[in-house]
């Protein structure tokens, strides 16, 4: 090579090292450019879609506090006893006890008025004390309650801007549940809530809003809604802190980007590398994170959450869809005898099972505990998929050499129109509810009338929680008399309910009371009002019966001691029967009670004995003061060849652990020598005496002693 050609080849190859290096330093800051553009529009386009869900959040919870008080209003307006009650003379004493008072510390309303339909205020309460609403409110409120004057199905709720504050008031009509005719000119009642901090506070642990506060006026760089009053007019503002989750993710990635871009030049290969391989373990824990939102971590089926947003999606199309929620039968008798490592293998071989058991299954789900759901999407009969579920749990499961027996209730919903899912999985819900009722192994589909029974049933509830503190239950008195001399020698108290539209049967009443939780004042009603009858008769025992869910209450010898020393009753004279359930439920608090009211000359008696399952351990165990017999046992001496010997063996067991016995249902001569000749000491029937008002038996004692 020339001397000539030395220079030109190095100035070429100079040329062409500044060449790749502008292009290296070219396509370097094209790439940081890009770079930056994506990590900026990435952390703008974080916050904008968590700005938007905390918007929706915000909306949410405002609709949400409008339902609750929405659905209080409606409660209390359409009601046939407020209608009725509003229009008596007594109105204003009636919605003070039923809402003023309860305004002076209820969460769910600060204040309650009632406007007549003349537009005077019948009662006006706010924190249970009276008020001057119109003053309150101000020049609003009296177009509110002519909007809310007629009948309507849903109340009208609009916020109001007071010198307390902004409030959410909710008005409806006061009317029957179900208007016969056209209605004169209604009474309207009104409940509001002011938007307090604690208000503020509860709603924004609820939506997750973190800084959630009430302003008069929007705030710069904060997130605000507003809240308009009923002309439109903006009256405040919910603010709070975006929480910019891109600007978080981008100050914790800034340094490395800082870094990257100081030597870009030398590890540009590896940043794209190490960035590429991030993305991808990002996109996977996005991924993993996604399905665990969806997904039940113990059987990997469907959570709740999941099932919602698959019934979403349904939505969009026009195919048929039921809904099956499936609870397991003796399920928690497995955890408690096996442990929960076996129950959870259960679970999740329940779950597999159930994900294949019917071609027509689009998905399942577990809800938690051992409830399931099943999704069809098809046309199959009910039927067939109830008996492709049934059909997995009439052979006992295997695990780890344990023979496991569970059955399964089933209630079923169908997709009907554009039914939202939370509806579905409440109709589905409801008829599993009544599955399990019907016993062990049954299927149950939604129908109307199961909402429209919870709705009878809801009222009974509050009819009976009104007769409870009326007075309308009262005891009648059936006779306890010797089998040996006839003489009456006590009464059993029997609660007896005639509403207005005609008696209720215990057979009703004292069920529900035990479901509502009334059963402990209906209890005391009971006891109370019998000592009060009972202190006229003063030489006759008296017994009350007492259901188990009182006896397991810590507070029921508490109680029982109280009546009696308010009505200065001998505890002597009491004899408390309680039937055999109470020896499974909950032996020791009922052990507890007992030993408490014994000791102050209380006596118990074992009621129904003969139908239940009472074991010789648990009669000693109880030391029970008497028993007595089931009327079945007594029956059976007239329809069954074997009636006497089971009979007379009942008695012998009895008399062995010297307990004397009564007999109950004694309804002819023959039954009663059979039972006096087989050591019964006592008799109690319609043979010897039907229950009676204490009129009655008053009068059957004067006659019984003027014969003597």
């Amino acid at each position: 090579m020339s001397s000539n050609q030395t220079p030109r080849h190095f100035r070429a190859q100079t040329s062409s090292v500044i060449a790749i290096t502008v292009c290296f330093i070219a396509v370097a800051l094209v790439l940081t450019g890009l770079v930056a553009h994506v990590v900026a529009t990435m952390t703008r386009s974080a916050n904008e879609i968590d700005d938007a869900r905390a918007d929706r959040a915000a909306h949410a919870a405002i609709v949400s506090f409008m339902a609750k008080l929405g659905a209080t209003i409606k409660d209390n307006a359409v009601w046939d006893d407020a209608y009725k009650a509003v229009g008596s003379p007594a109105a204003a004493d009636w919605a003070f006890e039923n809402w003023g008072k309860t305004s002076a510390d209820y969460s769910l309303y600060d204040g309650a008025v009632v406007i007549g339909p003349d537009g005077n205020t019948v009662s006006a309460y706010l924190k249970g004390k009276p008020f001057q609403p119109r003053d309150y409110f101000g020049a609003g409120f009296d177009r509110q309650i002519e909007a809310a004057a007629k009948p309507q199905p849903a109340p009208l709720l609009n916020f109001f801007k007071t010198e307390a504050g902004i409030l959410l008031v909710a008005s409806q009509a006061i009317q029957p549940f179900e208007a016969k005719g056209e209605l004169p000119k209604l009474s309207v009642l009104t409940f509001f809530k002011e938007l307090t901090p604690e208000v503020i506070d509860a709603l924004s642990d609820e939506h997750e809003l973190d800084g959630l506060r009430l302003q008069a006026t929007p705030e710069p760089n904060q997130l605000n809604s507003p809240i308009k009053d009923m002309g439109g007019t903006v009256i405040g503002y919910l603010v709070w802190p975006s929480k910019a989750p891109g600007n978080a993710i981008f100050n914790k990635v800034s340094p490395y980007v800082t870094a990257a871009a100081s030597i870009l030049a030398l590890f540009l290969a590896a940043v794209l590398l190490a960035g590429a391989s991030e993305a991808g373990r990002l996109h996977r824990l996005a991924e993993a994170a996604r399905f665990e939102a969806g997904h039940d971590s113990l059987s990997g089926l469907l959570n709740r959450h999941g099932l919602l947003g698959m019934l979403d999606q349904l939505d969009n199309t026009s195919l048929p869809a039921s809904l099956y929620m499936i609870d397991l039968d003796g399920f928690k008798a497995v955890n408690d005898a096996w442990g929960h490592a076996v129950g959870d293998e259960l679970i999740r071989i329940v779950a597999k099972a159930l994900q294949g058991c019917h071609p027509e299954i689009h998905d399942s789900a577990r809800l938690g505990g051992d409830e399931f759901a099943l999704v069809q999407v098809g046309s199959a009969p009910h039927r067939d998929i109830e008996e492709s579920i049934l059909k997995l749990f009439r052979n006992p499961f295997k695990i780890g050499g344990r023979t496991i027996e569970v059955g399964t209730s089933i209630g079923v919903a169908c997709r009907i129109g554009n039914i939202a899912p939370l509806e579905l999985l409440r109709r589905a819900d409801i008829a599993l509810y009544r599955a399990k009722e019907n016993g062990k192994g049954q299927a149950v589909t939604y129908d109307l009338e199961l909402d429209r029974e919870r709705q009878r049933i809801a009222e009974l509830e509050g009819e009976l929680r009104n007769a409870i503190n009326s007075g309308a239950i009262e005891p009648v008195f059936q006779p306890l008399v010797s089998a040996s001399t006839g003489a009456i020698i006590g009464l059993e108290a029997l609660a007896r309910w005639r509403s207005a539209t005609g008696s209720i049967s215990p057979e009703v009443f004292i069920p529900l009371a035990e479901k509502s939780g009334l059963i402990d004042a209906l209890g005391v009603h009971m006891l109370r009002t019998s000592i009060q009858h009972a202190k006229a008769w003063p030489y006759l025992a008296l017994s009350v019966n007492v259901s188990p869910i009182q006896l397991c209450n810590p507070d029921f010898a508490a109680q029982v001691t109280a009546v009696l020393d308010e009505s200065a009753f001998d505890p002597t004279r009491l004899t408390l029967e309680i039937t055999e359930g109470v020896l499974m439920t909950n032996p020791d608090q009922a052990r507890r009670s007992i030993d408490v009211l014994r000791r102050i000359g209380i006596k118990f008696a074992l009621d129904d004995f003969g139908c239940g399952y009472a074991s010789i351990g648990a009669l000693r165990q109880f030391g029970f003061d008497r028993m007595k017999i089931d009327r079945s046992l007594v029956l059976g001496l007239e329809e069954n060849a074997n009636g006497i010997d089971i009979l007379r063996a009942t008695v012998a067991l009895a008399t062995a652990l010297e307990i004397p016995v009564t007999a109950e249902g004694i309804e002819n001569l023959r039954q009663a020598e059979i039972l006096r000749d087989s050591g019964c000491d006592q008799l109690q029937g319609y043979l010897v005496g039907k229950p009676m008002a204490p009129g009655e038996i008053g009068e059957k004692l004067r006659q019984r002693n003027s014969a003597a």
